[in-house]
């Protein structure tokens, strides 16, 4: 354990995402009461409220405020106040691009076999990490409209790939199969129709497997990778991919795990300060109304354990997360009647009991 205090940033932001960063705050606390966590968290008030009020959903120069932390834990943005989501790219996008957070990772598990939506697929056989490239392909915002708003509008978006970007995504995702029991990653693309990103993706695919030879390599285009996640997902362990298909097929294999209200992710630039988060969004239309499934924002938690050094509290939280969700102690998302402070006390009791064991 780390002796001097990591410093973590905390952006709970709008609608559930307060209520589910409380619980994991509550969680974080009686952790650290217990002497397995020497951390400290600051509160940032990043979000809707900040902007409607002042114009900015962040104080100048906040994401260079962010550099001096450890790791930045969010809830979620989102507010029909503002239906562009100005404030939300601000913070989010700003993170992303300015602190280059070139990894997006999300793990997908079936905790429950009952959560399963796949009647052909069985539970265990559903376990595989998406590495998403997260700073390039069609989402780093190149291009532009002419004639807007004319009969002869034209618009022009266009898909930036760059050697050293794409390197150091199948390089990463080369680096987390060979610590995982099957060392198989999968390199998703769509080569046949994007000819030049392809052919880069491609190449420097097969220069970096060679420096892993103990881990298997494979490759399949986007489309067939939607079809087999769902047709036979345990063929899967790692998956490399750009940005947009990433995004696409990481919501797919989501619901493979019972849906978004158990995603958690990663948004990470290794040895730097990274940002977790869960995948859902703010979800106006039950705030407040305790409803707001905890576990992705609880799951998100025990990645940032991961990166900033703590694996056995992170095994310990995971355990706690399964458990809790194999005694069907879950909302209403996964069929069930609990409220929110009531899953998340009961993954503040699972996890306090794994840290006795």
């Amino acid at each position: 354990m780390s002796a001097h205090p990591q410093r973590i940033a905390v952006l709970p932001g709008d609608g559930i995402g307060r209520e589910v960063i409380a619980e994991v705050m509550q969680l974080a606390e009686a952790v650290r009461r217990g002497g397995h966590l020497v951390a400290t968290w600051e509160e940032l008030d990043w979000g809707a409220e900040r902007y409607l009020a002042t114009g900015q959903a962040m104080p100048s120069g906040g994401i260079e405020y962010l550099r001096d932390f450890d790791a930045i834990l969010v809830g979620a943005f989102g507010d029909p106040r503002i239906p562009d989501f100005a404030h939300a790219r601000q913070i989010l996008l700003g993170m992303r691009f300015e602190l280059d957070l070139f990894i997006n990772l999300r793990s997908v598990r079936c905790f429950e076999e009952r959560l399963n939506p796949l009647k052909s697929v069985q539970a265990r056989d559903i376990d595989l990490v998406i590495v998403r490239e997260n700073t390039e392909g069609l989402y780093c915002g190149a291009g532009g409209t002419l004639h807007a708003g004319t009969p002869h509008e034209v618009a022009v978006q266009e898909m930036i790939v760059t050697r050293m970007g794409v390197e150091r995504i199948i390089r990463a995702a080369f680096e987390f199969a060979r610590a995982r029991p099957r060392r198989k990653v999968t390199l998703v693309d769509k080569a046949n129709v994007l000819r030049f990103a392809g052919e880069l993706w491609q190449r420097t695919f097969g220069e970096v497997a060679a420096e892993f030879p103990d881990v298997a390599k494979d490759h399949l285009y986007a489309d067939t990778a939607a079809m087999e996640l769902v047709r036979n997902p345990g063929r899967f362990d790692v998956v490399v991919t750009e940005n947009l298909f990433g995004d696409v097929l990481s919501d797919l294999a989501a619901t493979l795990g019972g849906g978004l209200g158990l995603a958690a992710s990663a948004n990470l630039h290794p040895g730097r300060v990274s940002m977790f988060a869960p995948v859902h969004g703010s979800a106006p239309d039950i705030a407040g109304a305790g409803r707001a499934n905890p576990l992705a924002a609880v799951a998100s938690f025990g990645l940032l354990l991961r990166h900033v050094g703590h694996p056995a509290l992170a095994d310990a939280l995971d355990a706690a997360v399964t458990a809790t969700v194999r005694d069907d102690i879950v909302t209403p998302d996964l069929g069930g009647k609990r409220t929110t402070a009531e899953v998340g006390e009961a993954v503040r009791e699972r996890m306090l009991e794994q840290l006795k064991a």
